[in-house]
This record gives C-alpha cells, sequence and structure tokens, in this order.
C-alpha cells in the first residue's frame, strides 16, 4: 500500500542542478590541472608530483563520472529504470576505485626502485606546481563543500586529501631545495599512494554493501522498527527491509502485523495516517508498507526469509 515522496521534485531538482555545476567546475579545473602535473612531474623529474598527478587523475575521472551521473540521477524513473537513476552514482564510485588502484600500483613500481638511489628533482620546478596544486584543488574543495549526496562528499574528500598532498609537497621541495636530501620524494610518492590506497579500499567497501543491498544504517533501521512498533493498533512488524540508492535515499518495505480487524474504512484511515507520521521523520525515499489485519495470515511463508521479527 501507500508510498510517499517527501521531497518534491522541484526541490529536489534544483539541489541536483547546483550539485551538477558545482561537479562540472570542479572537473575542469581538476582535469587540465592534471595534464600540467603529468608534465610536471616528468620535467622536474619527481615521481612525488607524478604521484600525486596519479591521484589527480583519479579526482578527474570520479569528477567526470560524477558529473555524468549526477545529470542522469536527476532524470525521471522509467518503465526501465523504475526507481530512476540514482544508483548510477555507485558504479562512478566502483570505477573510480579501479582507477585509483591501478594507477597507485603503477607510481608504487616507479617509487620502490628510487629508494635505493634516489634521483634529485628539480626543486624550483615543483615549488611552483606545489603553491598552483594548493590554490586549485583549495578552490575545487571549497566549491564542493556545499554538497550533501555520497558523491560529492567522496569527491570533496578526495579534493581535500589533494590539497594536503601538496602541501606535503610543498615543504618536502622545499627542504630538498635546501638540503640535499632526494630520498624525500620517493617517500613522499609512496606515503600519498599508501593513503590512497586505504581511502580506496575503504570506500569500495562501502560501494559494494550498498550494491549488494546490505542495510545502510543498522541503527535507523531499528529506530524505524521502534517507531513502527508503537503505533497504536500494530501488532507486531515482520519482513522489514531497509536498502539505499546511492546511500543517502534509502527505501523501505514492511509487513505491518495489526492488533485487530478494520470496523471501517475510517478505522484503515486512521493506521495508515498514523503508521505515515511515524516515518515521516526519517526522510525516506520511498517506502512501502503492506497492512495484515488480524485474521489474515502473510502471504510469504515464513521460511523464505526472516531477518527477526
Amino acid at each position: 500500500m501507500g508510498h510517499h515522496h517527501h521531497h518534491g521534485p522541484h526541490a529536489h531538482h534544483h539541489h541536483s542542478e547546483t550539485s551538477s555545476r558545482r561537479i562540472g567546475m570542479a572537473f575542469w579545473l581538476n582535469f587540465f590541472f592534471t595534464i600540467i602535473e603529468f608534465i610536471g612531474g616528468v620535467l622536474t623529474n619527481s615521481t612525488a608530483i607524478i604521484a600525486d598527478a596519479v591521484h589527480d587523475l583519479g579526482d578527474s575521472l570520479s569528477l567526470g563520472l560524477a558529473w555524468i551521473l549526477n545529470k542522469l540521477g536527476a532524470k525521471q524513473a522509467t518503465v526501465g529504470f523504475t526507481y530512476g537513476y540514482k544508483r548510477f552514482s555507485l558504479l562512478g564510485a566502483l570505477i573510480n576505485a579501479l582507477v585509483l588502484l591501478a594507477g597507485s600500483t603503477w607510481v608504487l613500481f616507479e617509487a620502490v626502485p628510487r629508494l635505493a638511489d634516489p634521483v634529485m628533482p628539480n626543486t624550483e620546478g615543483m615549488i611552483y606546481l606545489a603553491i598552483l596544486g594548493v590554490v586549485v584543488n583549495g578552490y575545487a574543495a571549497f566549491k564542493l563543500s556545499g554538497g550533501k549526496t555520497l558523491n560529492e562528499r567522496v569527491l570533496n574528500w578526495h579534493l581535500l586529501e589533494d590539497v594536503l598532498g601538496w602541501v606535503a609537497v610543498l615543504i618536502g621541495a622545499i627542504v630538498m631545495h635546501f638540503v640535499y636530501l632526494p630520498i624525500i620524494d620517493p617517500l613522499l610518492s609512496i606515503a600519498f599512494t599508501a593513503f590512497i590506497l586505504i581511502n580506496v579500499v575503504r570506500n569500495l567497501i562501502e560501494t559494494l554493501k550498498l550494491f549488494s543491498q546490505a542495510n545502510p544504517n543498522p541503527e535507523l533501521f531499528e529506530k524505524i522498527e521502534t517507531a513502527l512498533k508503537t503505533v497504536s493498533g500494530v501488532a507486531n512488524i515482520h519482513h522489514l527491509h531497509l536498502w539505499s540508492l546511492d546511500g543517502e535515499s534509502h527505501v523501505l518495505t514492511a509487513h505491518v502485523e495489526l492488533a485487530n480487524d478494520f470496523e471501517s474504512s475510517s478505522d484503515y484511515l486512521h493506521v495508515k495516517t498514523a503508521i505515515n507520521d511515524a516515518l515521516s521523520e526519517f526522510q525516506l525515499y520511498h517506502t512501502t508498507i503492506e497492512l495484515e489485519v488480524l485474521s489474515e495470515s502473510c502471504r510469504i511463508t515464513e521460511d523464505a526469509e526472516h531477518p527477526h521479527h
């Protein structure tokens, strides 16, 4: 029975408009900057800058994907995609993680041999590139910090990491400029790469969980269950399922057992309204509730699935 949407299509559309613009701008900034970086890394002979370029390439890709997916995600649902396109952002997160894994492996192959035989990079070039890096990524991160979607949060994280990465390159380059310590360069690149890998693995696990329709928020699940059970006239809840389209838009289905049969249609409406009110605080994207009166048994046989009753 009843399902409802909490935010009107208009409000939601406007949100994704600005989100799309923010991501688009950050994408172009990052994309051009990544090209400059790769060239700069080769010219200055610095693996640290190349490591950062890989990191930025990953960000450019994730920004580009997020931008496309953001436009898609805002499209209305179709017969083919009845829940709309929100789930595509998970696909973007997955592709991005795989690209970063590949890039990081490549940087490690470049940097590790240099630990044994460090090459002195061109520190002056490194200093200029690092200052540019801090400014460009700082601006992009600032632009995305207003975002609410999982996608924007992940991207904002990426850009903030980049800012920190460039600050580290800057400090390293300044030290090498005054002290002959070429080993700083490969050490920095290995540190960045380890950092990228830890985050990628974390995001990958999160993404795969959402893909598997895992419960996105066990705490929220408990709260919803409690809220439904406290509605007057409700005897029990079963087949309660909570999953997420994109980490932000959650979908809920439940079977609600009632303490007695309906005397009249106003009883029926009364219970429905009470359930809707109980759920309204949770900002669910989509809910489907099946009411079961006292005299009927559940359509789904109990052995088929029973998380807990």
